[in-house]
């Protein structure tokens, strides 16, 4: 199985999301962790006719991260409305600021990279790291629940870390700080003012949610397609990386996925969900193949990224479960 199979459908496809939207066509904004990019040729080999057809007029994603998926069909479908969720308050307000005050976060963002620019190395760490103890220092009393300014010099002081930080991770701690060494990058794109408009442009008719993925129920129907982009389950007990929320995802937490999975193939809407693939450490290991053992089940390669043994950043199996045939 070669891991880049003929990708002439995914360029055509984006080809087709240029001509509709010019030259530019939105993109993740966040560098994330387990970020799809990488396999929307895959899964867009997997879509649901009743997708290209028009029969699907919602989109829904309760695990949004950085969004690759979601900006990809956005632009390439016509659907009506998205509603996207996420269990990290601090994505979510990103996204929540770049939707309702895109031109104050930008403003924000072409100050820190002045500064940053105008620094030594040196210099550039300190920045770096005051940022980080301000952000960390704000959180316990930050209300994530009422939007107002300081939402959005967060989001502009989360973004500038996530550029600058080491290998773009976002990871958390157990008390929710961020926690990702400096970078040392010599030219970090800090802000991108084009992307981050047209991010704004299509989040316009979007529902943005936080919290557990079981609260997108209600907004789904045999009109919805439905991807789901879990935390991936560790492959080892080293190899773990659920740490963007502080509450992880635990096998239980897979089966009641799955539960939700089932529930929304009983109101008929078409659902699509990723996954690692145990066998690639454990050929005996079928906790996904058993779990999902009613649906369809398909394996890809992809490039495991987050490894800090160059090595051991070969291409690995992941799973692709679809409760649809075509």
């Amino acid at each position: 199985m070669p891991l880049n199979p003929d990708s002439s459908t995914l360029i055509r496809s984006l080809r087709r999301i240029r001509s509709t939207s010019g030259n530019e066509y939105a993109k993740p904004f966040y560098k994330w962790a387990g970020g799809k990019t990488q396999l929307l040729h895959e899964f867009d080999l997997r879509f649901p006719q009743t997708l290209r057809t028009g029969a699907l007029d919602r989109y829904v994603e309760p695990f949004i991260g950085g969004g690759a998926v979601f900006f990809f069909v956005m632009q390439l479908f016509p659907f009506r409305e998205s509603v996207i969720c996420d269990a990290n308050e601090e994505l979510v307000l990103t996204y929540q600021v770049i939707r309702q005050d895109v031109d104050a976060l930008i403003n924000l963002l072409k100050d820190f990279q002045s500064r940053y620019d105008a620094l030594d190395e040196e210099g550039r760490k300190d920045l770096y790291l005051n940022v980080r103890s301000d952000l960390n220092g704000d959180r316990k009393g930050f209300d994530f629940s009422q939007y107002g300014t300081a939402w959005v010099e967060r989001a502009a002081q989360l973004l500038f870390l996530n550029k600058t930080c080491f290998n773009g991770l976002f990871r958390v701690n157990s008390s929710g700080e961020f926690n990702v060494p400096f970078g040392k990058y010599r030219n970090p794109g800090i802000v991108h003012e084009c992307n981050l408009r047209l991010v704004s442009a299509l989040l316009q008719n979007t529902t943005i949610l936080h919290g557990d993925f079981s609260r997108c129920l209600e907004y789904i129907d045999d009109q919805t397609f439905v991807y789901l982009d879990p935390p991936y389950r560790p492959l080892s007990a080293s190899s773990s990386f659920t740490a963007y929320s502080r509450d992880g995802f635990s096998d239980q937490d897979q089966v009641r996925l799955k539960e939700f999975f089932d529930s929304v193939d009983r109101l008929a809407a078409s659902v699509m969900l990723s996954n690692s693939d145990p066998r690639n450490e454990d050929p005996t290991d079928y906790f996904f193949d058993d779990l999902y053992q009613q649906y369809r089940i398909e394996r890809v390669l992809a490039k495991r990224i987050i490894n800090s043994n160059a090595e051991k950043r070969g291409a690995i199996s992941e799973i692709i479960v679809m409760n649809y045939s075509e």
